[in-house]
């Protein structure tokens, strides 16, 4: 079995259940931490409706919180769902800013990774391409 998201009668993706399950519970946690509405509709009889608008705002603040963020372990915990994040932009016909700067951004870094390896191998500046890359490779695998 699978479920849909759709804006309108316009499927973006339909993934299995598992998948989905997992993609919804990821979706709250954002939610939470960036204190925004993703804009996913609940599931209902298999089916998710997305709002354009509210999706979009939901992108940004993810985008303008992960940058935020040079912490390894939360890059990987995060990345890959900003990549399943901006295809299902992508193909809701939202045009997400390359690479992307919130206004009055000061970068100013948060959750900043500790230890004796501190000095991180990620670069604050090229994540954004890596996840954008991601995102066009995980494009294949997200049947609609």
């Amino acid at each position: 079995m699978s479920q849909y998201y759709g804006l309108g009668e316009v499927p973006l993706w339909n993934p299995s259940n598992g998948a989905s399950r997992l993609f919804l519970r990821q979706a709250a946690l954002f939610e939470e931490e960036v204190g925004l509405p993703s804009g996913i509709g609940p599931m209902r009889e298999d089916e998710a409706q997305i709002s354009p608008e509210v999706f979009e705002t939901f992108v940004y603040a993810l985008l303008a919180w992960r940058r935020r963020t040079q912490h390894a372990v939360m890059s990987a915990l995060s990345d890959g769902f900003l990549a399943t994040v901006l295809v299902l932009a992508d193909r809701a016909g939202i045009v997400v800013e390359q690479p992307y700067r919130p206004s009055g951004d000061t970068t100013e870094r948060r959750d900043i990774q500790a230890g004796p390896s501190a000095v991180s191998a990620i670069d604050p500046d090229s994540w954004e391409a890596g996840v954008r890359d991601r995102a066009r490779e995980l494009a294949v695998f997200m049947p609609r």
